[in-house]
């Protein structure tokens, strides 16, 4: 059941992370929720490593979420996502794309 919950939320954060990015990534949904997920588990990771936390929490589906390392993860999906998107760009030959 973890797995499930960890890919749902890989897919919220890199779905929100595309959002705010702005402009058209040309990257799959697949790869989104891969960036999404990398960048939950960097997030705790850094929360963890330098201890950052808020008083405020988010509870959803009976699990609760530190408000700043949510943020902490959807910066890294938005760097991440950012990062996919320009090198497919780069990589890609579609004369569409110029």
């Amino acid at each position: 059941m973890n797995y499930v919950a960890a890919i749902i939320f890989g897919a919220i954060i890199g779905a929100a992370a595309r959002l705010l990015l702005p402009g058209r990534q040309r990257i799959g949904i697949i790869l989104t929720v891969l960036i999404g997920m990398g960048a939950a588990v960097a997030g705790t990771w850094a929360g963890d490593r330098w201890n950052i936390a808020s008083t405020h929490h988010i509870t959803v589906a009976g699990r609760t979420y530190d408000w700043l390392v949510v943020a902490v993860q959807v910066g890294i999906a938005i760097l991440g996502v950012a990062i996919a998107a320009l090198l497919a760009r780069a990589f890609t030959t579609d004369p569409a794309d110029d």
